[in-house]
């Protein structure tokens, strides 16, 4: 994120203007934000230290984590109007290190879904494709950066929530491995160990170094390109008899290519999910979305989102943690004769707004089920990204502290793609 040799107050105010102007002139059609700080936004970005490694960069926050002054609606009409009196530890890490919080983005309920159509707020539009989900739960994080309305986004992922929106817009997204990133709210979990935080960005270099900034490093930031990396490549959905389209194939095969030119031992392989790994995940979500609704107004939620919730706490008392879940060991012993894992992050392209509305919660899980790859690196608590190739999305897996790994190869993919 280099800028130009001139004062940083005005490329900052130069720069959160220009987000500002687009977000009038995109958000009415657009419906990213769920609130926008116009007045703040421009007063932070005068006075910005030039120092700082994001200084002036606008960054969008899911509205799942607290910013001061704004409410923290998680996507639904059951939670509190009032403003949070103080920003999140992720916010104020942002802050610090320059960015200019312009807004609060759009969720699902709670978090719950791989697509953005909460009842009680618009539901957020593909930029890319008018009509088509953005995808979720961090649907309008993505839409505002793909769309110009931010440089970055802050988002969560508990099943594929950066990395599902981040092939929907063509973005890169992140989720890191656990104790990378601070849980926003300061809780030691989230969703039985499913859930983590992490960037949505235009490139990888932006998404390493706001990956930095999370966490607290200097590590990720600048991937350099690595060579003879053990890379493994599967076409295979985790559900028996699901298959991607084959222009996902294809673009799969062409970054096998890829990475193969780069110097990469690259080899077709069979990833060993269980038959019951869908189960296992959805007992975790269900128990975790329980968790999330306990202290809520029943009769303010979705009518889906209730029955879920009501499902959850059923099942809550034998439910464990993820990382007692034997799926994360197997794939860490899998993990030692490969580097990284690269296969598609969906079957299909985004599909329609509306898709999945009025469905009832057992059918849109199982849809949702047959369209995403990426619910089985949450289970096993293993870092993964999505990046942009050959007109898709590709998810990148690779074993516990490889995530400057799986950034060096999709810098390399970037560059080819």
């Amino acid at each position: 994120m280099n800028q130009e040799a001139a004062p940083c107050e005005y490329r900052a105010v130069t720069e959160i203007s220009a987000c500002l102007a687009r977000i009038g002139e995109l958000e009415p059609k657009l419906h990213a934000f769920q609130a926008v700080r116009r007045d703040e936004a421009l007063a932070e970005a005068a006075s910005v230290a030039p120092t700082l490694p994001l200084a002036g960069v606008p960054v969008a926050i899911k509205d799942n984590i607290d910013v001061a002054g704004l409410p923290t609606r998680f996507g639904s009409a059951a939670t509190s109007d009032q403003p949070a009196e103080q920003d999140d530890e992720l916010v104020r890490r942002l802050r610090a290190a320059g960015c200019i919080v312009v807004g609060k983005t759009q969720m699902p309920e709670l978090a719950v879904w791989p697509f953005t159509e909460p009842e009680a707020f618009p539901a957020p539009q593909n930029p890319l494709l008018p009509g088509m989900t953005p995808g979720g739960s961090t649907g309008g994080g993505a839409v505002a950066v793909a769309a110009g309305m931010a440089r970055l986004a802050l988002g969560s992922d508990g099943g594929g929530s950066i990395r599902v929106p981040a092939a929907c817009c063509g973005l890169v997204g992140l989720k890191p491995g656990p104790d990378v990133v601070p849980l926003a709210g300061g809780v030691s979990e989230h969703w039985y160990g499913l859930t983590e935080f992490g960037p949505l960005a235009r490139t990888v270099a932006d998404a390493a170094l706001m990956l930095d900034v999370l966490a607290g490093t200097d590590r990720y930031r600048n991937p350099r390109p690595e060579s003879g990396l053990r890379v493994a490549f599967s076409a295979a959905h985790p559900s028996l008899g699901v298959r991607a389209k084959p222009a996902i194939g294809d673009a799969l095969d062409r970054a096998r290519d890829a990475l193969h030119e780069a110097g990469h031992r690259v080899t077709q392989a069979r990833v060993p999910y269980p038959p019951t790994l869908g189960m296992r995940f959805s007992n975790r979500w269900l128990a975790g979305i329980a968790q999330d609704a306990q202290h809520l107004p029943a009769d303010k939620l979705e009518e889906r989102t209730r029955k879920m919730a009501k499902r959850g706490a059923k099942i809550a008392r034998k439910v464990r943690p993820a990382a007692e879940d034997p799926f994360g060991e197997r794939m860490r012993r899998w993990f030692g004769d490969y580097d990284a894992l690269v296969t598609p992050t969906l079957t299909r392209p985004p599909v329609p707004i509306g898709t999945w509305a009025g469905k009832g919660w057992v059918r849109s899980m199982l849809g949702v089920g047959n369209w995403i790859y990426t619910v089985p690196w949450n289970l096993a608590r293993l870092p993964a990204a999505s990046i942009p190739f050959a007109g898709t999305g590709l998810q990148l897996i690779g074993p516990p502290d490889s995530e400057v790994t799986l950034l060096s190869l999709a810098a390399q993919l970037e560059q080819r793609g």
